[in-house]
């Protein structure tokens, strides 16, 4: 699979806070990225169960307001929030751990709707480890397979496993976690410690072997 990774790198916004979640510490990582095409054809892309599998990963359940959910392989909880074309909201429970995850689409006008994705959760020694990379590169590796499946909707995703082994694959996860090293530094963390998380999540992404701590 060939892209510009430069180009898809380029077109993320990414930002962290750190704030308060039911009286606990947290933090929130939020990505954006605006596509080349209509407010209801990205809605679909993101709602439709028959279209997620062709960029993220098959999901069962109700999709529906008050609906459960479960991503194969990976997290499951129940749909909080929806609002046609415009929000969704949904508990993000992997294991004994609860997150949180709020999605908002928009029309841009001239053929281009924005996607808004924020993840938040209560700090752990999992984001001492990793930083906002953890969460942050895993969404935007959806992002990106997002828009391939939107510029070319026959386009097949590749395995995990496959894209993390190929050398754009490779660039891809080593510049988004760089983008998420810039995030959290700019949101207040020490560089020396956002750089290490930087690298223990490029290692995880890339499956090499993580760095001592």
């Amino acid at each position: 699979m060939k892209f510009d990774v430069v180009q898809h790198l380029g077109a993320m916004e990414r930002s962290v806070s750190l704030l308060d979640r039911d009286g606990l510490p947290a933090s929130a990582v939020r990505l954006a990225r605006s596509y080349e095409t209509t407010l209801e054809d990205l809605w679909d892309a993101t709602t439709n169960v028959d279209r997620i599998p062709r960029w993220f990963a098959p999901v069962s359940g109700e999709l529906r307001l008050g609906g459960r959910y479960q991503v194969a392989g990976n997290a499951g909880g129940e749909i909080t929030a929806c609002e046609r074309h415009s929000h969704y909201a949904l508990t993000w429970v992997f294991g004994e751990w609860v997150s949180w995850v709020d999605v908002r689409v928009a029309d841009e006008g001239s053929g281009r709707a924005r996607l808004a994705l924020t993840h938040t959760a209560h700090l752990s020694e999992h984001w001492d480890t990793y930083g906002p990379g953890a969460a942050g590169v895993g969404w935007e590796m959806g992002f990106l397979g997002l828009a391939l499946h939107l510029a070319e909707p026959d386009w097949l995703k590749p395995d995990e496993m496959e894209f993390a082994a190929s050398a754009d694959g490779k660039a891809f996860i080593a510049g988004s976690s760089e983008g998420w090293r810039r995030a959290s530094v700019a949101a207040g963390t020490d560089p020396e410690a956002a750089a290490a998380a930087a690298r223990q999540t490029t290692a995880f992404y890339s499956g090499e072997e993580p760095e001592p701590m």
